[in-house]
């Protein structure tokens, strides 16, 4: 059988690499949003404040979003499995030095480099997956990887704060690290050949955005929305710990409420994109904006933070996946270097989300951190709202162009 890119994969090869694609996620991931779990004691043991302490994801999103466009364009003759093997390497040693480092200066710089590999692997992962499959089953592909974010923050996350719970931070890094390490066994038996395809230089890379208005509000709509969530749920259990006193065994529940409402948006957002992707964003923004509302008046109760955040898993899971979607509506042509945008945008927000959520928390008190991912998403949801039949028109100005 051969894909639509002409490689020959049995579906079985196929399937076992989309499989380890969609692992490799869940490590990356996991490890980027490993210190949301973990920010109390961290600090604690480094004798730092929580806000200093979200440096650890802020750095970390600094370098996946700035660097990812121009290391994509300069790899793009790469054969994408040795360039996402590398990527493993990089996250295996990182999360090894991040559990033994002395003190925190070499924790950011750790987490600086891992952050390059993670954007890197953000902008390609979905398409190689695409690629491996026949074009009918690209989507599905593309849907599959996509739930490693669910897995990630239903297993990942909340499975580092029992872990820390039951020996310390550095032994959950530690641990991390051989995931990884099994991850990169994978991806280098499995996943087939994949030689570089639909990359193009920087100089083209940075000029998409400003032919492609779709593109342009694609990217302007996901900088809103993350900002606000990640500057919010970066900070959600010092938030709990203070709300509602709750123990980490309370806090692990929850997060793990969180990933399982995660999963179910991204299973119902597969079905709802395909009738509906711009009523599907608009539906996941609205409920984030709604689950922080929800957080700041009745999550000071146990019950009450658990709808909360029930919602916000919900909500985000259909927005994520809808981003992606949106992604690839908005530049079919030319997605891993749109992806490669959009990871600079999505990953660059999270760093400040982390960084203005930091400040407001020293500053203000965590709960003004909620309030900023309210007043961020809302700014997301009408940004769509307004601007909707504007980006639908250029698509099909577009595509009129295309055709001739």
């Amino acid at each position: 059988m051969a894909t639509h890119h002409g490689h020959p994969h049995s579906p079985l090869r196929a399937w076992l690499g989309v499989a380890a694609i969609t692992a490799s996620l869940f490590v990356f991931l996991t490890t980027e949003l490993m210190p949301v779990g973990l920010l109390t004691p961290v600090s604690s043991s480094l004798d730092i404040t929580v806000g200093v302490a979200g440096l650890m994801v802020t750095l970390y999103g600094v370098s996946a979003g700035l660097g990812v466009p121009f290391i994509v364009a300069w790899t793009r003759r790469v054969n994408r499995r040795v360039l996402l093997s590398t990527l493993l390497v990089i996250l295996t040693v990182g999360n090894c030095v991040t559990a033994v480092a002395p003190g925190y200066p070499l924790v950011l710089t750790t987490r600086l480099v891992m952050g390059f590999a993670s954007g890197v692997f953000w902008a390609i992962g979905v398409s190689m997956a695409m690629r491996l499959v026949p074009e009918r089953q690209a989507s599905r592909a593309a849907a599959v990887v996509m739930s490693g974010i669910s897995i990630a923050a239903v297993v990942g996350i909340p499975l580092g704060t029992v872990l820390e719970s039951l020996t310390d931070w550095r032994t959950t890094f530690l641990m991390w690290s051989g995931l990884s390490a099994l991850v990169l066994l994978a991806v280098a038996t499995v996943v087939p050949s994949l030689p570089s395809a639909n990359a193009v230089p920087v100089r083209e890379v940075f000029a998409l955005p400003f032919r492609n208005l779709p593109l342009r509000l694609v990217l302007g709509t996901v900088v809103l929305f993350v900002l606000g969530h990640f500057g919010a749920y970066t900070f959600v259990r010092p938030f709990l710990e203070g709300g509602t006193s709750a123990a980490p065994a309370f806090i692990t529940v929850v997060l793990m409420i969180y990933g399982v409402g995660g999963a179910i948006g991204n299973f119902v957002a597969g079905y709802t994109v395909n009738r509906s992707l711009r009523g599907s964003f608009i539906v996941g923004c609205a409920g984030l904006v709604v689950s922080m509302l929800l957080l700041l008046t009745i999550g000071h109760g146990q019950a009450g933070s658990i709808v909360a955040l029930v919602l916000w898993g919900v909500s985000f899971g259909v927005v994520q996946l809808c981003q992606v979607n949106m992604t690839q509506a908005a530049a079919p042509d030319t997605f891993e270097a749109a992806m490669s945008l959009n990871t600079m945008a999505y990953n660059t927000s999270i760093a400040l989300g982390a960084l203005f959520g930091g400040l407001f928390a020293d500053h203000l008190g965590v709960t003004s951190v909620v309030w900023f991912g309210v007043a961020l998403t809302a700014a997301s949801l009408l940004l769509t709202l307004a601007t909707g039949r504007r980006a639908a028109r250029a698509t099909s100005d577009e595509e009129l162009v295309a055709s001739r």
